[in-house]
């Protein structure tokens, strides 16, 4: 079997931003109700003067934009992910940040303080990824071995404070809402949300963007990257700043949503020659329009209350695994 023969390098990223932008502005139309072109206009020129404009300012529009700066830093955090553990099967939920930020998260729920500050949610989430990073730095310090190792432990440390949290549950209401805010969702996100994120997120997205040259290095084996010039060291601790800053504020504010950092890589990689480098815009651009296309699914299917988002990412994740596994038998000697 002859190998795919790599695109230009500019016609994944223009073609991927084409479809981002398609699946934006459908993500305004489609809903639980949806929207006529003529509504849609209507409540972007007018938005105080109708129940359209209301639904199109004050709901879809922060949902598509927060879901374009998530699926976003998954994408471009799993592509870097990868490229730098040189494992096909890393992703951003591998250091422990994405459990990080949820035992935060649940924290606030556990104990009332969205009741009376709303943003403590996203808050201590934040706060909870970025010290879940720093245990996974303080204990894989060496390699990356240890560095994988490390990450396992602290994430299921996580997981054991969420499994007590919910165990130890003050009401069922807590433990319903902890429930549900694990299992991830863009509902009821606001423009407030965004300005607490976005900082955050564009900070650890723009750390991990100049990773490129680091990981094509690192194909070759961390011997030779630093005989090239690389500090592997100080790759790791870029690398998982800008994990923890995007993913876990990415994580803080919608809850955990899996399989976006892990497929938008393995989709990208053929076109592009498999150079890690060349992944890292692709991966975050099809990384937004694929968890866009989850979330209008989570709208456009009927169901008695709204299928959540990591619900709905796990369900198309697991289909992915299989091809990955069907794909690679294919060319495994």
């Amino acid at each position: 079997m002859s190998a795919r023969r790599p695109w230009p390098g500019f016609v994944l990223p223009v073609l991927a931003a084409v479809l981002l932008v398609a699946v934006a502005v459908a993500s305004l139309f489609l809903g639980r109700v949806n929207l006529s072109p003529s509504d849609v206009i209507a409540g972007l020129s007018r938005p105080r003067d109708s129940l359209a404009g209301l639904v199109l300012i004050e709901l879809r529009l922060p949902r598509a934009v927060l879901a374009i700066l998530v699926g976003a830093a998954l994408g471009l955090a799993g592509a870097v992910m990868q490229g730098l553990l040189r494992n096909p099967l890393a992703d951003p939920g591998l250091l422990g940040i994405s459990n990080g930020a949820a035992v935060g998260a649940v924290i606030a729920i556990y104990f009332g303080l969205q009741h009376v500050f709303p943003l403590a949610t996203p808050l201590l989430g934040l706060a909870g990824a970025m010290i879940a990073g720093a245990l996974t730095f303080a204990f894989g310090r060496g390699s990356t071995l240890t560095l994988i190792l490390a990450g396992a432990a602290v994430a299921s440390l996580m997981s054991a404070f969420l499994a007590l949290a919910l165990n130890f549950a003050p009401s069922p209401y807590a433990a319903y809402e902890m429930s549900v805010w694990m299992l991830g969702s863009l509902s009821e996100r606001s423009w407030d949300h965004i300005a607490l994120a976005a900082p955050f997120i564009l900070a650890g997205m723009a750390i991990l963007a100049t990773m490129g040259r680091a990981v094509d290095a690192l194909t070759l084996g961390e011997a030779q990257a630093e005989s090239l010039g690389f500090r592997i060291d100080r790759v790791r601790v870029l690398t998982l700043l800008g994990v923890g800053l995007s993913v876990g504020a990415a994580t803080s504010v919608v809850g955990s949503v899996s399989f976006i950092g892990l497929a938008a890589p393995h989709l990208v990689r053929p076109f592009v020659g498999y150079q890690p480098s060349r992944t890292l815009l692709p991966s975050a651009l099809l990384g937004a329009m694929l968890l866009l296309v989850a979330d209008i699914g989570t709208r456009v299917i009927h169901t008695n209350t709204e299928l959540r988002l990591g619900v709905l990412t796990a369900l198309l994740g697991a289909p992915f695994f299989f091809w990955l596994v069907m794909r690679l038998r294919r060319v495994a000697p």
